[in-house]
């Protein structure tokens, strides 16, 4: 017996919505002072996702590869400028490189499963480019993110014994090479993290979606292994890329370290 999910209505979607009441609930207790942020996050929430089914919904039908390209272009983008907004220091063209380096790694990684793994044919089915190239930027964005931002914090907090190690004659690379191993490591953690308990105690979403919709479970699982190691994958590019893009912007080739780049972000105009 396969059972068949309702196709919910407005009033479902908002039983589900009242449980947001939970947090409310234990911001006030603790005296959090979320409130605020968790209704703007709940409505975010409701608007991106309402405006995402309606351009999938809209994509889906017109099935134009160069619709599906610009969409996975801007979602890029989105990816690539998100990933330089953690940090308390910034430096100019960190932008550009958490972009190049999300798009390098995520696209390379994607077209890799696609045409060699998957063998989706026509490549730019929509249903199938768009979500997992999606799962891919999420995941890399994240390693990114984080690898900048430890990158950065790490050169700020031993600027002494970067400057002090290229007195006494060492590379550039020779003196970053501590900071870049602990960017490296923050980057790649959380999808090692997500890696070791998948299966056990969380259901990936690809994989909880496809039982959702009738496939067979073990069927399930081979795609959400593949999923797992492209993203696997990407993240590591997408987080090494990243580390080498902040290096070089960081570093003269004349190996002096340009700390006067680094900026705090509350002062950046």
């Amino acid at each position: 017996m396969n059972p068949v999910l309702h196709d919910l209505s407005l009033v479902d979607v908002a039983i589900a919505a009242l449980l947001i009441v939970v947090n409310g609930a234990i911001s006030i207790a603790l005296s959090l002072g979320l409130g605020r942020q968790l209704a703007l996050a709940a409505v975010r929430t409701v608007v991106q996702l309402l405006l995402v089914g309606y351009v999938l919904g809209w994509v889906f039908s017109v099935d134009r590869w160069y619709v599906v390209l610009a969409l996975m272009v801007l979602m890029t983008i989105i990816a690539g400028f998100a990933g330089a907004a953690r940090g308390a220091h910034t430096y100019a063209g960190q932008r550009v490189d958490s972009l190049v380096s999300i798009w390098i790694s995520a696209w390379l990684i994607a077209a890799v499963g696609l045409f060699a793994v998957m063998r989706i044919h026509p490549w730019y089915e929509p249903q199938y480019a768009i979500p997992i190239l999606g799962m891919i930027l999420g995941n890399t964005l994240t390693g990114v993110a984080l690898a900048i931002e430890r990158m950065t914090e790490e050169l700020t907090a031993r600027r002494d014994r970067v400057e002090m190690a290229l007195a006494l004659g060492a590379t550039r690379w020779e003196a970053a090479r501590g900071p870049a191993r602990q960017a490296a490591r923050a980057g790649m953690i959380p999808t090692l993290n997500q890696m070791a308990v998948v299966g056990v105690v969380s259901l990936p979403g690809m994989m909880t979606g496809q039982v959702l919709a009738g496939q067979s479970p073990l069927q399930a699982v081979r795609y959400q292994i593949v999923i797992m190691f492209l993203i696997a994958a990407s993240s590591a590019l997408g987080t090494v890329g990243a580390i080498l893009l902040t290096y070089r912007r960081l570093f003269s080739a004349d190996h002096i370290f340009l700390a006067a780049r680094l900026v705090e972000r509350t002062a950046r105009r």
